[in-house]
Parts: C-alpha cells; structure tokens; sequence
C-alpha cells in the first residue's frame, strides 16, 4: 500500500510530460526508455539474456529488469537508461516476475529454481529463497497490507501462497491449465489468476483463500491486471488481440476491447499508469506498445521500440 501512495504522489507532483515507460526487448537484449510525452526513445540499453519483466523502485529513479535467460536482475536509472548494477542471484535461475516492493526489498520468481527471490534493492543482496513447491512459477502478486505473495505456476496449473514473514510456502490454489497472469485487487481482497491454456480465469478470497468464482475467458489470457480503482480486471488475449473486461464486482464480462486484432502481433504483458487514465499493450510481435485511452479503450497511438518489447515498467520521472 505504501508503494502505492508513494507513486501517487509522485504523480500528483509530476509535470505532465515527466513520465517514462520502461520496455524489456527480449528479442535483442535491450531495453528501451521512452519519453512519454514524445512517444521518442530516450535511450536504448544493454541488458542480459532475454530481459522481460520489469519494476521500478518507489521513487521511479530505478528501473530493475530481469534476465529470463539467466541468473541476474539488470538495474538501471530513470530515464537515462545507464546500467547501474547487475546483481546476481544465483543459484536462483530464470527470473521472471518482478515487483519492486515500498519497503524497498524485491521479490522475484524464479523458475528454473522454483524459488521466490527475496532481494534488498540496495545492493541486490539475496535476502531469502523460498521454495514455490510448484512448476513454472512464473509471475507474481503481492498484498498490500499483509507479508502474502502468490506466484501464478505455469506448469502445474496453480498459485502458490508464500508467506513472506516465515518465508514458507504455505499453501496452492488451483488455477486451470497454465496458469499464467496474477493481480491482486487493490484493497487486497481478491486474487485474479488467468490461465491460458483453459481460457479461463479464477477468483479467490485473499482472507478464506476460498474460490469465489470461475469465469470464461476470451482466447489465451497471457496476462491480467486490475483496474486502480478496483472496479475492472483486464486480461489481454493473444490469439484474439483483444482485451477483455471484467467486473471485479460481479465477475461479469463489460466489453471486448481490439487492440491488436491478430496473433501475429503478439499481444502480451498490459500495464496501467496508476492514475487509470492509460493502458499500455505491449505488442510483442510487431515491436510496437500501443497506448490506450481508458475506460474508453481506445488506442492514441503506437510506440515504436525494441525487437519482441514484452515487459512494461511506468515512471513518473522522465526527462526534463
């Protein structure tokens, strides 16, 4: 919670055009910092083998990219773009979720060692590695007001729920096949899991850790975020290019979003600007990200970056 009123402050504060957008280019081992106000590249990067996620820290000055191909978290400055630090986290392999947390720690899942990386963003220091107890823990969602994170496990089809206190997995929530997007409400109450190889998404009770509903999804939900507001979750559909819409309330579908349109292009990681007003898709495929208008989903423009741009990261520092 903290983290989050950190960044809205920050935003408050902003001038308009002070804002930078972080991309991972898997394809060419690059990230890419995006001028906003411009849609112009600041900076183009140097990263380690297949950067993809992508967190900031709470003042939004560093941005850490993880190195899916590897056993290292890149850190760089916003929005210079100049490589601060390669932190090691080995043996802990193949990062991929990440969230830069408001206490100041990291937490990153790592699935070629099944772990729950738990690192000082400092130094990059190794605090803790929890096993998940499950395959292809791949992303990953922390609550804002008690030490619980859930990583969504690709391979075996469910959450994982750590205890980040005791650092203990303390238990599994069954997620369809290939479990892939998380996202917690922001009040915390409910946890959104979308699983792409089920078109499917599930609904659980942070408190009971019981399902409250199983809903439909649209063709292959790589990702889901929830609304800042808390009213909508989002689920962004590959093989339909599209985005679907969520009641949180009801679970009910509002409306299908086209954004892409094709797989081709792609479509992958979505990411809100805190203050709800922008959606961004990353179009993996056609090395774009299209920026949204929201609610009203319509796309503004597409911004052109590196090769496969997947992993989004948003900033309110930007370039002055």
């Amino acid at each position: 919670m903290r983290h989050i009123l950190t960044i809205a402050l920050l935003l408050a504060a902003a001038p308009a055009s002070a804002e930078t957008l972080i991309v991972g280019n898997k394809g060419e081992n690059t990230v890419s910092f995006i001028d906003l106000a411009s849609g112009k590249e600041l900076a183009r990067s140097a990263s380690g083998a297949n950067p993809h996620e992508v967190a900031l820290s709470p003042d939004g000055t560093r941005a850490a990219v993880v190195n899916y191909g590897g056993s290292a978290i890149d850190v760089y400055a916003v929005p210079g773009g100049e490589r601060l630090a390669t932190w090691d986290i080995s043996p802990n392999a193949r990062p991929h979720g990440l969230l830069w947390l408001g206490d100041g720690r990291l937490v990153a899942t790592a699935e070629g060692s099944k772990t729950l990386v738990v690192i000082d963003g400092a130094d990059g220091r190794v605090v803790r590695s929890i096993p998940t107890g499950a395959e292809g823990s791949h992303m990953v969602a922390v609550h804002p007001s008690r030490p619980r994170a859930y990583t969504a496990n690709m391979k075996s089809g469910s959450a994982s729920v750590v205890d980040l206190e005791s650092g203990r997995t303390i238990g599994h929530l069954a997620a369809g096949r290939e479990a892939e997007g998380i996202a917690l409400t922001p009040d915390g109450k409910q946890l959104w899991i979308s699983s792409r190889g089920s078109n499917e998404v599930h609904v659980y009770d942070t408190e009971t850790e019981k399902l409250v509903r199983r809903i439909e999804a649209g063709p292959f939900p790589l990702r889901i975020a929830i609304s800042p507001d808390g009213k909508e979750a989002v689920t962004s559909n590959l093989e339909a290019g599209t985005l679907g819409v969520y009641s949180v309330a009801t679970g009910r579908l509002e409306r299908t979003v086209p954004v892409s349109g094709t797989a081709d292009a792609m479509q992958v990681t979505i990411l809100f600007r805190p203050d709800g007003k922008r959606l961004y898709v990353a179009e993996t495929g056609r090395n774009m990200v299209a920026e949204l208008e929201w609610p009203g989903g319509k796309v503004l423009r597409r911004i052109p970056v590196g090769v496969n741009g997947d992993g989004l990261g948003w900033s309110p520092v930007g370039a002055e």
